[in-house]
């Protein structure tokens, strides 16, 4: 089994974990994405995309795997996520280079 779908299978008990039992640093996150992720004058679409390609240029193999099913859900298209992640590499170099597999690794696990 790939990481990415092992990580899609665990996520939602993991998360309601972490509600459990940090329910103030939980409620506290979610409420602040919840705010920031509404569409506004960005659309969704354009949100998780953005929020994707800080994952990627930030090396955060989760926040890549949540943000590529969170960009999928919102309606992106493949295209536009892999495109998306070339952006992330000329802003983050080498090492962000190397997490794409992550955002193919992703796209596979979701089916895409």
């Amino acid at each position: 089994m790939s990481e990415a779908k092992e990580f899609f299978q665990n996520i939602g008990p993991r998360m309601n974990q972490m509600k459990e039992q940090l329910p103030g640093t939980f409620d506290g996150f979610m409420g602040l994405f919840g705010k920031a992720m509404a569409a506004g004058s960005i659309t969704v679409l354009e949100k998780e995309l953005i929020a994707l390609g800080i994952g990627v240029s930030a090396k955060c193999p989760p926040c890549i795997r949540m943000h590529v099913k969170k960009c999928l859900d919102a309606g992106d298209t493949r295209e536009q996520i892999l495109e998306t992640a070339g952006v992330a590499v000329m802003m983050g170099g080498g090492p962000a280079f190397m997490h794409i597999a992550e955002v193919l690794e992703a796209l596979e696990a979701l089916g895409k």
